[in-house]
């Protein structure tokens, strides 16, 4: 039994097929690699570093802008894919880069704002 392609499948392979023509040889180990440009395990790692840069945009928000939930949320979760990334075969070590850093921007984005309210916890005692 087939599975059924959908449209928009049919259309990435017929874009990466297409692509696959203009790669260069040198950059051939990194296409055809199991977590490389073809598959999702390469798109999903890119398209994470939004989260990142968000974190980092977040660096010059006033610190009782920050939602400590939030951000220990997104921490967590940083930390837990971490860890997915290198159970998983192919590792997906672009994967777990990303997820370090997003686990590091959101526990400094969790200090700044702890440590906001501490401070004006110690102000209004």
């Amino acid at each position: 039994m087939s599975a059924k392609v959908g449209p928009l499948s049919r259309l990435y392979n017929g874009i990466i097929g297409m692509a696959d023509k203009f790669v260069p040889g040198r950059w051939r180990p990194l296409w055809e690699h199991p977590a490389g440009p073809k598959t999702i395990f390469f798109w999903a790692p890119l398209g994470k570093w939004a989260l990142v840069i968000a974190g980092l945009g977040d660096i010059n928000r006033p610190a009782h802008l920050l939602s400590i939930n939030q951000c220990a949320v997104l921490a967590t979760t940083g930390l837990i894919w971490s860890r997915y990334s290198l159970v998983i075969i192919p590792k997906n070590w672009s994967l777990f880069s990303v997820n370090i850093f997003v686990a590091a921007t959101q526990a400094y984005q969790i200090a700044r704002a702890w440590q906001y309210q501490q401070s004006w916890k110690n102000k209004t005692d």
